[in-house]
């Protein structure tokens, strides 16, 4: 069996930190898609060209598997696969920043699950990180959304479904203590199973492809940066941070999703903007810090042994 290497936590937040900004960058293109393109269509197309993608890159990274990691990988899919349909769903009759909050939602759902599921305890420091990007959440959404009105309900719980699955998929992959040899892997299997899974919806009725160069580069985009990428770079980071602090670092998607606003689009800097970005670096910051970092509690209040 392979030597699994030191935790190396720096590398493991630069990792997350791109995933973040990988899918904070894909959230308002998707929901501009989807207006073109069925949601079950674009999640097959987004999906599977990632999978091929990466297996193309390592052609033999699925040779030779444990049977453990084809359960795990395919439970990963699976978890990952019907949130993202349910969160992309409920999107059409969900604003993007309200959506964008419930889904965010998983940096408090993930220790609170953690702690009842696995016994996992989580050091003081960890919850105050966690505190400031739920207030960071709550600024960039549902502070900027108060003057939209009504929220729907259905839309809503729906998308909470989906905070919880992404929750147990952090869990899942953070406590899968072979996923270091089988990182690539696992991400393969992930992508793989979730294009086969929104397939068998999409198929019967015929895929819609993009119409237009500017549709193929946002599926481009979506396909390789966000999920192929993004796949790859989450399995990779989880080896070296804990679920709890991964999902605090992956919480600061509202604030790439706004940057893109104002880069793209013109949105203005406002104070609320500000105030919400600042939280959430503040957040990342108490996680990174040097001492106790990130390093959570094991079951009996002592540090987690090392993966």
């Amino acid at each position: 069996m392979a030597a699994v290497s030191a935790p190396r936590p720096l590398w493991g937040v630069v990792l997350l930190v791109f995933v973040s900004a990988a899918w904070g960058s894909a959230f308002p293109l998707m929901k501009d898609l989807i207006v073109r393109i069925p949601v079950e269509d674009l999640l097959t197309e987004r999906y599977g060209i990632a999978a091929l993608f990466l297996a193309a890159l390592r052609p033999g990274c699925l040779r030779g598997l444990p049977e453990r990691t084809w359960l795990v990988g395919i439970l990963l899919g699976l978890l990952f696969g019907v949130g993202q349909t349910a969160q992309a769903v409920a999107l059409h009759d969900l604003s993007s920043p309200v959506s964008g909050f419930t889904v965010g939602s998983n940096v408090v759902i993930t220790p609170v699950l953690g702690l009842v599921l696995l016994g996992a305890r989580v050091s003081g420091r960890t919850w105050g990180a966690v505190a400031l990007a739920l207030a960071a959440l709550t600024t960039f959404t549902l502070l900027r959304e108060a003057e939209d009105g009504d929220i729907s309900l259905p839309a809503l719980a729906v998308t909470l479904l989906s905070a919880v699955l992404y929750s147990v998929h952090t869990l899942v992959l953070g406590n899968f203590a072979a996923a270091q040899r089988d990182a690539y892997a696992l991400a393969v299997i992930q992508l793989g199973v979730i294009a086969i899974m929104t397939g068998v919806l999409a198929v019967p009725d015929g895929l819609t492809l993009p119409q237009t160069p500017g549709d193929w580069a946002i599926l481009g985009h979506l396909s390789i940066v966000a999920c192929a990428l993004g796949f790859l770079a989450r399995s990779f980071g989880q080896l070296h941070v804990p679920p709890v602090p991964a999902a605090v670092i992956l919480s600061a998607q509202p604030l790439w999703v706004t940057a893109l606003a104002v880069m793209m689009y013109g949105e203005p800097l406002t104070g609320t903007v500000l105030l919400g970005g600042g939280l959430i670096a503040l957040a990342v910051l108490l996680i990174v810090l040097p001492g106790r970092m990130l390093r959570t509690a094991g079951p009996r209040g002592g540090p987690a042994p090392p993966r």
